[in-house]
């Protein structure tokens, strides 16, 4: 709340001239002005006629008047008057009119407190001006005085308390409080009268007879549970000694038990006795109640009938093992009857010629090796498989697989890529044969399984141990079925997918899998429906040791080959092989200008003109297709090796024949023909003429020049020349370039032998 704003009024009543001087915060120049016979008008008259009455009086030198009001104002205040008195005059009186308004709190109304006389002063108040303040409380009718004596002075002010408004304000300021605490308390009351009794009353509403009907559940599903016990359950209460629960069997047993001797007995024997009831021997436990202690609870065992059973366990056990060991004894039996009449059976089906035989001898093998897996199958599974351990070439063990699975790809119209990534001559020491056989069962299921693509063999070392191979084949078939892949834990546990020749095997991913285990690794097969299956084998395969390996010439140093192949993949799978010989692999389009190159490859059969080889994916191995030029799997290493020294021992055969005759008879009839100035002058210029027809593959002036050429050599009878002249306009005509360069640079070596 805001102070009430207070009016100041000094008034200074000159004793010798008898004027009047007042001094206040009231605007009196306007409002005298303005407001004639007003307020302020009466204000000044009333104090001049009040400080000439004072200044007669001259026994008071200093005076307080009673609290005054101004109505209009709301203000109020107490006159404080001094006197001086001089001789002859009338006496000088100065009177402050002092505001109070500001001196008490908001909440004291003003009307209550008023100035009077202090009757109590007595003489000594002058030397007790600095002591302490005197408060005194009166009760006066309906109302309470505090008064208090003002200093230096003979006035005290008292301030007038009702009674009504001081028991107002008191239950004003803890009605509040005191209401929330009863509150609190009517709320503490009514929760804990409420909810201490409720899950009293809650189960007091349920009906009597529902309750009844789930104990009586209850004590027949108890009672049921015990009567099912295979053991002897006996409840005593020791107190009462009564029976509070039993079964058949301790029933059956109970006239035959002193439970008193068997409950001390068994305190004394940790709760665990034997008694022998008719010649049967019966384990006792007791346990002691946690929810009644006086009462005991007994299990009864027949000891008897658990030895029985575990005799029949034991007996059972070694029947199991005794079948086991002859159900193997069995297969392995049966497996070495049928082998040899399936060896026989084939053999003599393959030296039939009737049509029928190659079909018969194809299903006897097929019966041969069902025969075999299934020994192989009884000899990982009673542990007498022994591994044989020989050092081997990875690549050579390859080059025998590919022919095995050669014929049924070839039959399928499939495509096979082997991609090996070890060193030509890298050699490991395992058991060969297992791993030929992982290869070969894992490659006939793929083939069974993929009926349009191709299957790829590719072989790598972990990057982790050198001792570490991975064989992952690949095949663009339909995928593997989930009930296929149980196969790989189980044996011939699922029927597998079969085309138009056969079924697939259904022991190749258990035998794999055991055999890749035997060998530090193991098979994991991933498959994708309609996208095909990977096969990934981990074998450990140790290295050969160092000194084992001898460095050697490479078979194809210094040699230049030509690959021209429209395959990216058997691009690659070529030119790591002849690089591993030593060989260096170029292209058409890394080839310079006049290069020579000393073998030509191609997978086209329209780009093998003249010698080469032509690079295929079903030749069972190396075949001659004409005058230098042979057909060869560039999957098989040993057949590509073994093409390439025909090819070789072919070119230097031609070699030394053309040479042959330039050692006399050709060189000696040149020079006696008259023609040896006019050859040296044209035939040169007509060589590096070829070579420059053939840079900017100007083929109609390069057949000019090469008819020229042979011209020249059918009239000087030098029959070599004409030859390759021929073939060189037979290759111009077939716009084979790599054929033209090669011819050209054997017409300017030709040339060069004549000069």
């Amino acid at each position: 709340m805001g102070r009430r704003k207070c009016t100041v009024v000094d008034v200074y009543l000159n004793g010798q001239d008898n004027s009047l001087v007042l001094i206040s915060t009231l605007p009196l120049k306007d409002l005298t002005s303005g407001f004639k016979e007003s307020t302020v008008s009466d204000i000044v008259d009333s104090r001049r006629a009040e400080m000439l009455q004072q200044a007669n009086a001259l026994d008071e030198r200093e005076s307080f008047s009673n609290m005054r009001r101004l109505a209009w104002q709301n203000g109020h205040y107490f006159t404080l008057r001094t006197t001086f008195n001089q001789p002859g005059h009338l006496a000088t009186v100065v009177a402050f009119d002092l505001p109070i308004n500001d001196l008490i709190p908001p909440g004291m109304p003003l009307d209550s407190f008023r100035l009077e006389p202090d009757a109590t002063a007595t003489g000594n108040n002058d030397n007790e001006k600095e002591g302490t303040d005197s408060v005194s409380i009166h009760f006066n009718s309906t109302k309470i005085e505090i008064s208090s004596a003002l200093n230096s002075t003979d006035m005290r002010l008292v301030w007038q308390v009702p009674y009504g408004t001081l028991l107002l304000d008191t239950l004003q300021n803890i009605l509040l409080p005191l209401l929330l605490n009863i509150g609190l308390l009517a709320l503490a009351l009514f929760g804990y009268t409420t909810f201490r009794h409720f899950s009293s009353r809650s189960t007091e509403n349920v009906p009597s007879t529902a309750v009844n009907n789930e104990l009586r559940i209850l004590r027949a599903i108890n009672e049921e549970i015990v009567s099912l016990l295979p053991l002897g359950l006996l409840v005593h209460d020791q107190e009462s000694n009564r029976t509070v629960i039993s079964n058949k069997i301790a029933d059956h047993l109970l006239p035959h038990l002193n439970l008193q001797n068997i409950t001390t007995m068994a305190e004394q024997h940790q709760g665990i006795i034997q008694a022998t009831i008719n010649n049967e021997l019966y384990e006792i436990r007791m346990f002691r109640s946690q929810v009644a202690p006086r009462t005991q609870i007994f299990i009864i065992r027949d000891q008897d009938r658990e030895v029985l059973v575990n005799k029949k366990l034991k007996q059972a056990q070694r029947l199991y093992e005794k079948n086991q060991q002859g159900r193997m004894t069995f297969m392995k039996n049966i497996g070495d009857a049928l082998k040899e009449p399936a060896q026989s059976l084939a053999e003599s089906a393959a030296k039939l010629n009737a049509p029928e035989s190659k079909q018969l001898a194809n299903q006897a093998d097929v019966l041969v090796r069902l025969v075999d897996e299934i020994q192989l199958a009884n000899m990982l599974a009673d542990d007498s498989w022994k591994s044989e351990t020989v050092l081997f070439s990875v690549q050579d063990l390859i080059d025998e697989v590919v022919p095995s699975v050669l014929p049924a790809i070839k039959r399928k119209g499939l495509q096979l890529l082997i991609n090996n990534h070890l060193k030509a001559h890298d050699m490991r020491r395992g058991d060969r044969d297992a791993l030929r056989r992982i290869l070969l069962l894992l490659m006939q299921y793929a083939v069974t399984s993929t009926q349009l693509g191709k299957i790829t063999l590719e072989v790598d070392q972990d990057e982790s141990s050198e001792d570490r191979l991975t064989f992952r084949i690949l095949d663009t078939g339909e995928g593997v079925s989930i009930h296929e892949m149980d196969n790989l834990h189980f044996p011939f546990i699922n029927q597998t997918q079969n085309d138009r020749y056969g079924k697939a095997d259904p022991l190749a991913f258990w035998l794999s899998d055991q055999l890749a285990r035997k060998l530090g690794g193991h098979l994991n097969i991933k498959t994708r429906d309609g996208l095909g299956t990977r096969y990934s084998v981990h074998i450990k395969m140790l290295a050969a040791d160092p000194e084992v390996e001898e460095e050697e010439e490479r078979l194809l140093d210094d040699v230049c080959v030509m690959v021209d192949v429209t395959s990216a993949e058997i691009r690659n799978i070529v030119t790591r092989q002849l690089e591993n010989w030593g060989a260096t692999c170029i292209t058409p389009d890394e080839r310079l200008i006049s290069q020579d190159y000393d073998i030509f490859l191609t997978d086209n059969p329209s780009n093998l003109t003249a010698s080469g080889l032509l690079l295929s994916d079903d030749e069972s191995g190396v075949r001659e297709i004409g005058p230098g030029q042979l057909c060869v799997n560039f999957n098989m290493s040993n057949a590509m090796q073994e093409a390439v020294l025909q090819l070789i021992e072919v070119q230097l055969a031609q070699e030394e024949v053309t040479e042959s005759p330039l050692g006399g008879d050709e060189n000696a009839q040149l020079h006696a023909s008259g023609y040896y100035a006019l050859f040296v002058d044209t035939v040169p210029d007509d060589v590096k003429r070829l070579y420059t027809e053939a840079a900017t593959s100007d083929f109609a002036a390069l057949a000019q020049t090469a008819h020229r050429l042979k011209g020249v050599f059918a009239m000087l009878n030098l029959v070599p020349g004409k030859q390759l002249c021929e073939t060189l306009e037979h290759l111009i005509r077939e716009k084979d370039v790599p054929g033209i360069e090669k011819y050209i640079s054997d017409i300017d070596s030709y040339v060069k032998s004549l000069l």
